[in-house]
C-alpha cells in the first residue's frame, strides 16, 4: 500500500514543452497574443510584441558584448518594464540572469560580484554607486537606449538548450557565505507550463510583488509571461497593506503570491482587500490555522494554496489545495508534489519510512537545480545520487537533500515538521522546534510565534519563544503556558516568553531569527499581581529565585514554573538553598510549593527539624556578602 502511494505520488507526469527554452516559449507566446498587454507598471504598459521587440535589441547589444551560452549578466534594477526587459534580454541572448539586490550588505554583494565574475552589469543609475567596486561593464537601462535601440529588434539566434543555465539565485550559506544555486530552463518551464498546482492562463493577472533575488519572482513572472497573461508590476517600495489592497482593487489582480508572513498581516489587518483573487498562493514559512480558517470563512471564489519549495528545486515542489473546514489542532500541509516532480520520505540510511513516520524529504524530477556555482563538494553533499530501483530495473536518481523533516499523512498529503538543523538538543533530549511552534499557534490569543534555543551565560540551551498576539487579546504568559504544560513534555515547555508586537524578516518575507532580541530580564506579565518579600527569609529566596531563573523582581506568589522554571534549574535552586541558606530541601518540595510565600511557610514550620530560624537568618546574613560579590563577578542574560 505505501509502495502504491509512492508510485501514485510520483506519477504526475504531463504533456509540457520540456525540450523548450523559456525565452522560445515566450517568443511563441508573442506570435499567439502580439497585442495583449504583457506588462503594467504604474501609467506605463507594453504588449507583448513590444516587450519582444526590446528585449531582442537588448539581448542584440548584449551578444556583441559576448553574452552568450552559460555567460552570467548580473542585473540590478528596481522593478520597472525595464527590469522584465533586461531579464528576458539576458535569456535571449543565451545567458544567465544574477539577481543583484542593493539593500544586501556590501560585503554580501561583493561576495557574489566575485563568484560569479560577471562582465556585464544591467542596471540604472541612480544604482551604480550602491554596488561595491567591480569589473563588469554597466548598461544603465534608463539613460542607454540610445546605443540600444540601433540592434535589430528582431528574435536573435541561439543554441540554447533546457539544460543551460536560466538564473543564479544566492541563498544563505550555514557557512555564512551565501551560496549561488544554479537553475537552468527546464526547471522553471516545468514549474509552469501544463502543470497541475495552480491555473495559468491568458485570462490571469498577476501581481509581481516578490524581490527578483527571491524565487518567488520566477513564479510570478514567467508564470504570467509563459502564457499570455497580464503581469503588474508592483512599485519598488515595499507597499503598506492598505496600498497592496489599492492595487489589487486597481488592476483586478487574480494570481497572488504571499510570504506567510505577509499572508497572515493581511487577513489580519486587510482581508477584504483579498476579495478580487481567484488563486492565492501563500508559503514559505508555516501557515498559521487561524489565518487560513479565517481566509476561507472571509474570502469566496479564491483558492487558497499552500506552496512548499526550496530553490533547488525551483521554486515549487509540493502544493495543496486548502479547503475548509480545517480541524483546530493540525498543522497546514504542504500537500502533494507538482507536476514533474517526485519526492521521498528517507531516514538516515537512505531507506524510505514507514507511513507516518519522520523522515527527511528528498526531491527528484525536472525541477531540479544543477547545483551550487563554484561549490562542487557541496553540489555532491545535497545532490545525492541514489539507486532507486530493484535488480530488474535498475535506477539511479540524483535527489536533492532538503534537511527537511515531513512525514506522509493517512490522505497521501505530507506534513512539514521542521528544519533538521533546527533540532535541538535539551537536557539530552532531541527537540524538534517546528513542534513547539506548531502547539503555541493552537494558542487562541497567538497570531504569529517562532521558537529558538539559545544560551546562557553557563552555556546551557534553553527555548524561548517568541510571541506576537492578537490586537486585542487578553494574553497572559502563564495562560499559554498551562495551555502547552497539556500539550507537550516539560522538557520542551519553553523556559522564556517573548512578546513583540511583529516577528522581524529577512527581505524575503521569512523570519529572521537573527534578529530576534535576547529575552530581558524583566518580570513577565503575569496575572498574578506583583507582591514584594516582606521577610528576611522571603527576600533571600526571592534573591536566589532571582538570580537562578535571570528574572527580576519575583513576587512571592509568582509561580516559578510561571516564570520558566525547568526541573534543571529547580535542581540548581535546590543547591542554592543548601550552599547559602543551608536548608536541605527536595526537589519535590520545590515542586510542591512553587512560590516564595509557599516555600516561606512550609520552611518555617519545619523550623523544628531545620537549623533555628534565628541561626537560618544569621548564617544568610554571613554569606550574603560572598553572595554579592560573586554575582558582580558573573555574567547574566541569556
Amino acid at each position: 500500500m505505501q509502495k502504491q502511494l509512492l508510485l501514485d505520488l510520483n506519477h504526475n507526469q504531463t504533456a509540457y514543452p520540456r525540450n523548450k527554452s523559456i525565452h522560445q516559449l515566450f517568443e511563441e507566446q508573442v506570435e499567439k497574443t502580439p497585442d495583449a498587454i504583457a506588462l503594467v507598471f504604474q501609467a506605463q504598459q507594453l504588449t507583448y510584441q513590444e516587450l519582444n521587440q526590446r528585449a531582442n535589441q537588448l539581448a542584440q547589444y548584449l551578444q556583441t558584448l559576448g553574452v552568450g551560452k552559460e555567460v552570467l549578466v548580473g542585473i540590478c534594477l528596481e522593478r520597472s518594464l525595464d527590469m522584465i526587459v533586461g531579464l528576458l534580454a539576458i535569456l535571449k541572448a543565451g545567458g544567465a540572469y544574477v539577481p543583484l539586490d542593493t539593500a544586501y550588505p556590501q560585503e554580501r554583494l561583493a561576495f557574489m560580484l566575485a563568484d560569479t565574475k560577471i562582465s556585464v552589469l544591467l542596471t540604472q543609475q541612480e544604482l551604480v554607486n550602491k554596488l561595491p567596486p567591480h569589473t563588469a561593464r554597466v548598461i544603465c537601462l534608463d539613460t542607454d537606449w540610445e546605443i540600444i535601440n540601433q540592434h535589430p529588434s528582431e528574435n536573435p539566434n541561439t543554441s540554447i538548450t533546457p539544460e543551460n543555465l536560466a538564473y543564479v539565485m544566492y541563498t544563505s550559506g550555514s557557512t555564512g557565505q551565501p551560496k549561488g544555486v544554479s537553475v537552468v530552463h527546464r526547471g522553471v518551464v516545468r514549474l509552469v507550463k501544463a502543470t497541475n498546482y495552480a491555473n495559468f492562463s491568458n485570462t490571469e493577472v498577476f501581481l509581481q510583488l516578490a524581490p527578483i533575488s527571491f524565487d518567488a519572482s520566477t513564479f510570478e513572472i514567467w508564470g504570467c509571461l509563459l502564457n499570455g497573461g497580464k503581469l503588474v508590476i508592483c512599485p519598488s517600495q515595499t507597499p503598506s497593506l492598505k496600498e497592496l489592497g489599492e492595487i489589487i482593487e486597481k488592476y483586478q489582480i487574480t494570481t497572488l503570491w504571499l510570504t506567510a508572513g505577509l499572508f497572515h498581516l493581511m487577513v489580519d489587518e486587510n482581508i477584504q482587500a483579498l476579495k478580487p483573487l481567484r488563486q492565492l498562493l501563500a508559503g514559505g514559512d508555516v501557515l498559521s490555522v487561524p489565518h487560513v480558517q479565517k481566509f476561507l470563512q472571509t474570502v469566496e471564489n479564491c483558492q487558497l494554496i499552500n506552496g512548499y519549495g526550496p530553490t533547488e528545486n525551483t521554486t515549487f515542489t509540493c502544493c495543496h489545495y486548502i479547503t475548509a473546514p480545517i480541524k483546530p489542532d493540525v498543522s497546514i500541509p504542504i500537500g502533494r508534489p507538482i507536476a514533474h516532480t517526485q519526492i521521498y520520505i528517507l531516514d538516515d540510511q537512505l531507506q524510505p519510512v514507514e507511513m507516518g513516520a519522520t523522515g527527511e524529504l528528498y526531491i527528484g524530477g525536472d525541477g531540479l537545480a544543477r547545483g551550487y556555482l563554484n561549490r562542487p563538494e557541496l553540489t555532491a553533499e545535497r545532490f545525492i545520487q541514489l539507486d532507486m530501483g530493484d535488480e530488474e530495473n535498475p535506477q539511479s536518481l540524483t535527489l536533492y537533500k532538503t534537511g527537511d523533516l515531513v512525514r506522509y499523512l493517512p490522505d497521501g498529503n505530507i506534513e512539514f515538521l521542521g528544519r533538521i538543523d533546527n533540532q535541538v538538543k535539551i537536557r539530552g533530549f532531541r527537540i524538534e522546534l517546528g513542534e513547539i511552534e506548531r502547539e503555541i499557534a493552537q494558542y487562541p490569543d497567538v497570531r504569529e510565534n517562532v521558537v529558538v534555543a539559545r544560551q546562557d551565560a553557563t552555556g546551557e540551551k534553553k527555548l524561548v519563544a517568541y510571541i506576537v498576539p492578537h490586537q486585542g487579546s487578553t494574553y497572559k504568559q502563564e495562560r499559554l503556558r498551562s495551555f502547552l504544560q497539556q500539550r507537550l513534555p516539560e522538557y520542551m515547555l519553553p523556559s522564556a516568553f517573548v512578546v513583540l508586537e511583529s516577528l522581524p524578516l529577512t527581505a524575503n518575507g521569512k523570519v529572521d531569527r537573527h534578529k530576534l532580541p535576547a529575552p530581558s530580564r524583566e518580570r513577565p506579565q503575569l496575572e498574578q499581581v506583583y507582591i514584594a518579600p516582606q521577610t528576611d527569609l522571603q527576600r533571600q529566596l526571592a534573591s536566589i529565585w532571582s538570580d537562578v531563573l535571570n528574572i527580576e523582581p519575583v513576587g512571592i506568589d509568582d509561580n516559578f514554573f510561571d516564570l520558566g522554571a525547568t526541573s534543571t534549574l529547580i535542581m540548581q535552586i535546590a543547591a542554592r538553598l543548601q550552599q547559602e541558606l543551608g536548608i536541605e530541601l527536595s526537589v519535590v518540595k520545590l515542586f510542591q510549593y512553587p512560590t516564595i510565600a509557599g516555600l516561606a511557610k512550609y520552611l518555617n514550620a519545619e523550623q523544628h527539624s531545620q537549623p533555628s530560624y534565628d541561626r537560618l537568618q544569621s548564617r544568610a546574613q554571613r554569606q550574603q556578602a560572598a553572595v554579592s560579590a560573586r554575582r558582580r563577578h558573573s555574567p547574566r542574560g541569556v
